[in-house]
């Protein structure tokens, strides 16, 4: 059971149709008809169910074609990994930053990574959370800086950062004027407030006005944390987003929004039983070791 007799195996498995994974392999059909009746004798079983048109897997053929990827897999990431160790690392790491203070965070691992692995490069998506999420689904982007909360079932994460929430407003608002550098939900809730479009933000934002039995006057909600800004300087509410998402501008006033809760986890992800590059995994394991204390 040799990686070459795994590799048509899996073909065979994947389209179930010995002329088709023939075809694909570029070979002849009778001979891939004896590598897999070989396999079968060498592992005293039945992989395949002959039908007329096509093949069907046997439970221990099942089992096979995951172990057998499994193997393949293996086989690859050794290979590499013993050619990097003479040539170093390289290879391009597509990463998802979400807006506010993930480019900030990562922006220092790239460039202490880079520093030690020059040859690699960086692909940078932005978009928020959810976002960010589907590109992971799409298989556009491996690693993520989102905020919480999040799918814990399909995501591994770690912490690396968080920021408080504030309130940016137009200068000439009466609340910009108190000379209070914070504000209380209290003080917001007779006021039309602009959130991030985001379900959970939107609805963690409403449990901080149901707590004082009242509910939030959400005028707009919105994606991009500029339009926002923008709304905000033009007097349609007050915006209500993570500190660094505020922009320097002569019409806006910015305040930390009182408690503890009002703030916001920035994590780092990336899909669980999703199969990773060398350099990949190299990455996160670097990123690791700057938070491991």
């Amino acid at each position: 059971m040799d990686i070459k007799t795994l590799r048509y195996f899996i073909v065979v498995a994947e389209e179930l149709n010995i002329t088709r994974a023939a075809k694909i392999l570029m070979m002849s059909q009778p001979p891939l008809s004896n590598q897999i009746k070989n396999l079968e004798e060498e592992l005293n079983t039945t992989l395949f169910i002959r039908g007329k048109r096509h093949l069907e897997l046997t439970e221990e053929g099942k089992f096979l074609y995951q172990k057998a990827k499994d193997i393949i897999y293996l086989n690859e990431k050794t290979v590499n990994e013993i050619l990097l160790m003479n040539k170093g690392l390289s290879g391009t790491i597509a990463i998802g930053l979400v807006e506010g203070t993930a480019p900030d965070i990562a922006a220092e691992w790239i460039s202490e990574f880079l520093m030690i692995h020059p040859r690699v490069k960086f692909r940078i998506l932005d978009g928020n959370s959810d976002d960010l999420i589907e590109k992971m689904r799409a298989g556009l982007i491996s690693l993520a800086v989102i905020t919480s909360p999040y799918d814990q079932i399909l995501l591994n994460s770690f912490k690396v950062g968080e920021e408080k929430m504030v309130a940016f407003m137009n200068k000439d608002h009466p609340l910009a004027k108190s000379p209070k550098e914070k504000i209380s939900i209290e003080e917001l809730k007779d006021e039309k407030i602009i959130v991030p479009s985001r379900k959970i933000y939107v609805d963690g934002i409403s449990k901080w006005f149901r707590k004082i039995h009242v509910d939030p006057n959400i005028v707009c909600e919105m994606d991009n944390y500029l339009d926002a800004a923008a709304m905000a300087g033009r007097g349609v509410g007050i915006s209500i987003f993570p500190k660094t998402a505020y922009i320097m501008n002569n019409s806006l006033i910015t305040k930390e929004i009182e408690g503890e809760d009002k703030k916001v986890d920035y994590l780092f992800v990336w899909r669980k039983g999703h199969q990773l590059s060398t350099l990949e995994e190299n990455f996160i394991d670097f990123i690791k070791n700057k938070y491991a204390n």
